[in-house]
C-alpha cells in the first residue's frame, strides 16, 4: 500500500514530547510519509531527527509574527471568547488591572471592549471569518501553499490546539481542501487559556469529558468534528521496558531505598510563586518528625522553571534531592522553546512509579500519578499576609474548572493548613490504598483511552479523516 504525506505541525515543546520522543512517529510513519513541520534550533535538531531518519522529513516552520489587522482580530476574539466562556479563569483574566505603556494599554482595553460587544451580540463567527481572512493575505500563507502544493498532504495534523504559529499553514490547507485536525493537549487549556488558535475541520480530545467541555466552550463545533483518542503524553507509562528496579532509581537520585519517597512537584512562577515555600513546610515537618519514617523529600521543578528560585531553601536543607527535569532551554521560561529529552521521558515514567506520595499545588501531575494509583496531596494553603493572590490559594485555584473533579471525586487530601500537609502525608505514607476509587475515577473521567493505545488511535482516525470527501 502506497503511504499518503500528512504535515504534522509541532510548534512547541510539549508537542515534541508528544509526537516526536515517544512512539507515535513511527506509528505514523506504518501508515503515511511524515512531514514534520517544527520549531526545533538547528544545534539541537540531531538528537529528534536521528532516530527517524530514514521514515520522516523534518522541515522548519515559517516564522510568523501576528501584525496590523490581524493582531487587532486576534486580540478582539480572544477577548469576545472570554467573555462568552466566562470560566473562572477567565473571568480572573479579564478583571487584571492593565499594566504597561500607555499604547499597549490603549490596545488592551479596546480589544476587550470590542470582544465584550461582538460576545454579547453574538459575533463570534464574524469575528473569526474577519481574522482568518485578514491573516490569510500575509505572504507565510501563501509560503505553505506552496509547500503543500510540492507535498500534497493528506492532513494537516497540529500537536497543539493554542499557538498562533500554526495559522498560516491551517488557512493554507484549507484553501487547498485539505483536512486540518487539532490535538488539544492538555486537560485544563480549554478552561484556562484563549481561544484555539483557528478553525480546524477535526479536534482529537482526551475523553468524553473533555468532548463535552469543547463543545459549551466552542457551540459551532459539529459533535462529528470530535474524536475522543486519549493523549500520547501517558504512552511512556504503559511502557515497562522503560522501569528501573527501585533500588536502581534510588541509586540515580542518590536517596535511600529503604526510606520512603516523597516528591514535590513544582509549577511555574507566574501560577505557583510560593512553592519553594511550601517545599520548606514539607521538608521541615519531615525534619522535625511532624512526618512519620523520615521519608526522603525530592523536587521536581515544572521543565520551563530552571529551578534557581529553590535554591535558598535547598541550601537549608540539604537533604532535599534535586530532580532538574531533562528539558533543553533554547529561551528559560518559554514553553514553546523549552524541549524535552528522551531521557527525561524515561525519568518521569520512572519517578511516577516508585514515588510514595506526591505534592503539589493543582498541577497536571496530580492526574500523573494518579494514573500510577499513586496518592496525591494537593497544597491549598497560603505562606504570605496577605494571601499573594489577593484571596486564599483554595478560592484562587480550587475553583477553576479543571481541579473541582479533584475535589468532587475525592481524587487526593487537600492540605489548607501546614498541619494538614504533615497529617495527609503521615495518613497516605501509612495506608496508600487511601483514596484509591478517586483516583481511579479522575483517570477515568479524564483520559478515557488506556495510556499506551493513543498513537495507534490517533492515526486511525488521521487514515479516516484523509479519506473522507
Amino acid at each position: 500500500m502506497t503511504r499518503r504525506p500528512i504535515a504534522i505541525l509541532v510548534p512547541d515543546g510539549v508537542g515534541v514530547r508528544n509526537f516526536i520522543l515517544g512512539g507515535f512517529l513511527p506509528e505514523m510513519a506504518r501508515s503515511f510519509q511524515p512531514h514534520v513541520f517544527h520549531n526545533i534550533p538547528e544545534h539541537l535538531l540531531e538528537r529528534y531527527t536521528m532516530p527517524h531518519s530514514d521514515a520522516v522529513t523534518w522541515q522548519p516552520m515559517i516564522p510568523y509574527l501576528q501584525a496590523g489587522a490581524p493582531l487587532v482580530l486576534q486580540y478582539t476574539l480572544e477577548y469576545a471568547h472570554m467573555y462568552r466562556a466566562n470560566t473562572q479563569a477567565m473571568q480572573r483574566a479579564l478583571g487584571r488591572p492593565l499594566r504597561g505603556p500607555l499604547r499597549s494599554r490603549v490596545f488592551i482595553r479596546s480589544s476587550r471592549l470590542a470582544g465584550r460587544v461582538g460576545a454579547v451580540l453574538g459575533c463570534m463567527s464574524t469575528l473569526e471569518a474577519m481574522y482568518c481572512s485578514a491573516a490569510a493575505a500575509r505572504p507565510e500563507v501563501e509560503r505553505y501553499r506552496e509547500i503543500f502544493s510540492a507535498i500534497r498532504p493528506a492532513a494537516v495534523f497540529c500537536s497543539s490546539q493554542r499557538p498562533t504559529t500554526v495559522l498560516p499553514a491551517v488557512l493554507a490547507a484549507k484553501s487547498m481542501g485539505i483536512p486540518t485536525v487539532a490535538f488539544v493537549f492538555s486537560w485544563d487549556h480549554l478552561t484556562t487559556k484563549g481561544r484555539i488558535a483557528a478553525p480546524f475541520d477535526a479536534y482529537l480530545v482526551w475523553s468524553r469529558h473533555m468532548r463535552a467541555e469543547l463543545l459549551r466552550y466552542y457551540p459551532e463545533i459539529q459533535p462529528e468534528a470530535i474524536h475522543i483518542v486519549g493523549t500520547p503524553q501517558f504512552d511512556p507509562y504503559a511502557d515497562q521496558s522503560l522501569l528501573w528496579a527501585r533500588e536502581e532509581f534510588c541509586r540515580r537520585i542518590g536517596a535511600d531505598p529503604a526510606r520512603k519517597l516523597l516528591c514535590y512537584s513544582g509549577g511555574d512562577i507566574a501560577t505557583c510563586p510560593e512553592d519553594p515555600k511550601h517545599l520548606e513546610a514539607l521538608t521541615a515537618h519531615v525534619r522535625s518528625g511532624r512526618i512519620r519514617g523520615n521519608p526522603n523529600v525530592l523536587l521536581r521543578p515544572v521543565p520551563v522553571d530552571n529551578g534557581k528560585r529553590y535554591d535558598d531553601v535547598c541550601r537549608r536543607y540539604p537533604e532535599i534531592l534535586r530532580l532538574q527535569p531533562q528539558w533543553a532551554h533554547a529561551e528559560p521560561g518559554n514553553w514553546t522553546r523549552v524541549l524535552p529529552t528522551s531521557e527525561d521521558v524515561q525519568f518521569l515514567a520512572n519517578l511516577t512509579h516508585h514515588v510514595d506520595v506526591n505534592v503539589n499545588l493543582g498541577s497536571t501531575m496530580t492526574l500523573d500519578f494518579g494514573l500510577h494509583d499513586k496518592p496525591v496531596v494537593n497544597v491549598a494553603f497560603d505562606c504570605s499576609d496577605p494571601p499573594i493572590f489577593g484571596m486564599p490559594v483554595w478560592d484562587y485555584y480550587y475553583n477553576y474548572e479543571h481541579l473541582r473533579p479533584i475535589v468532587e471525586l475525592g481524587t487526593s487530601r487537600i492540605a489548607r493548613t501546614r498541619e494538614q500537609l504533615a497529617d495527609h502525608v503521615n495518613a497516605y505514607l501509612e495506608n496508600p490504598a487511601l483514596d484509591r476509587e478517586g483516583r481511579r475515577r479522575l483517570a477515568e473521567m479524564q483520559v478515557a483511552i488506556s495510556p499506551g493505545e493513543s498513537s495507534r488511535r490517533i492515526v486511525n482516525v488521521l487514515e479516516q479523516l484523509s479519506r473522507t470527501p
